[in-house]
């Protein structure tokens, strides 16, 4: 820090004249009030408030003279108690924060108005989902389709921060988007910064979750962006919102298999998910009894599925055959 620099005592709630006279003092110990007007310019009512505020933060001490002196405390001592006692503030705040926020969330909301809200326009949209993923503490849900506010997706920096701090994110895409490489570059940012994807064949029911506590989601799930949302509270209809979520999310597959699914892992797929047996699948594919063994065990995996019979039934719930 410039030992110059007026405005040092700001992180503590004293101004730059506070902050001139303190190091005025320190160069000039027992200096009166007339030599640090002189000094420093002042006017004796502005020098007078900020002597008042130094002995009150325990900066200044004023000797029992005439005419009155006054003398700095020693800095690191002072400095560092009155640092101390700011951040016991900062944490009594804080604590004071979680007590409202949680008397807030328990409070009864039982009109319709107080449950659904409604945001128009592109600027208040985007303020709302930037706000929700920085209220969220523990985890955000998303399922992201077309149509995009601006007409294309946006680079989500929220989620990035989010991430970084500690909060999980679940989001379920729509593969075709997937097919632009700009977009597949943004979705993989997001995955290797920490967010778990999948993605469904076809999706339109767009949505953010955070902390199943708040939902948002379009006005409208037709083909144009309306530009208005719904903001959902928790009700019976968020934890509706979260469940259809889950259901989703077990039926969409992880972006990795998605992306790398061939087109003879889908025939084999199709061939699983009508009960052939092991022997009519290779007739079929013209593969050896090796390469099915291998191929098979990489499916079972993706799919998370212990037996071939599971693994069919998970691709035809995922929508890969």
């Amino acid at each position: 820090m410039d030992p110059l620099d007026v405005d040092f005592l700001e992180p503590i709630g004293l101004g730059p004249a506070e902050g001139a006279v303190y190091l005025e003092l320190l160069s000039h110990p027992r200096s009166d009030a007339r030599h640090l007007a002189a000094e420093l310019d002042m006017s004796s009512s502005g020098l007078a408030r900020a002597l008042a505020n130094l002995v009150d933060a325990g900066l200044v001490a004023r000797l029992a003279c005439r005419p009155a002196r006054y003398v700095p405390a020693p800095p690191q001592v002072a400095l560092d108690a009155l640092a101390l006692r700011r951040a016991e503030e900062l944490d009594r705040l804080r604590a004071t924060a979680r007590v409202l926020a949680s008397t807030y969330e328990q409070a009864p909301r039982g009109a319709p108005g107080d449950l659904v809200e409604l945001i128009e326009g592109g600027p208040a949209v985007r303020h709302h989902i930037a706000q929700l993923q920085l209220a969220a503490q523990e985890e955000v849900l998303i399922v992201d389709c077309p149509p995009y506010l601006g007409g294309a997706p946006e680079l989500n920096i929220t989620e990035l921060q989010g991430l970084r701090r500690g909060v999980a994110y679940r989001t379920i895409y729509h593969l075709p988007v997937l097919d632009d490489p700009v977009r597949l570059a943004e979705v993989t940012t997001y995955t290797e910064a920490g967010e778990q994807a999948r993605a469904l064949p076809e999706v339109r029911l767009k949505m953010m979750i955070a902390d199943r506590r708040v939902a948002l989601l379009p006005l409208s799930f037709e083909e144009s962006e309306t530009g208005a949302r719904i903001v959902v509270h928790r009700s019976p209809l968020l934890v509706a919102l979260v469940a259809c979520f889950d259901l989703l999310w077990e039926r969409a597959t992880p972006i990795g298999t998605a992306l790398r699914g061939t087109h003879r892992d889908k025939e084999m797929l199709a061939l699983l998910a009508a009960g052939r047996k092991d022997a009519a699948i290779m007739r079929s594919l013209n593969i050896t009894q090796r390469t099915m063994t291998r191929r098979m065990t990489a499916l079972l995996a993706e799919l998370d599925a212990t037996t071939r019979f599971q693994a069919g039934i998970q691709a035809s719930r995922r929508g890969l055959v």
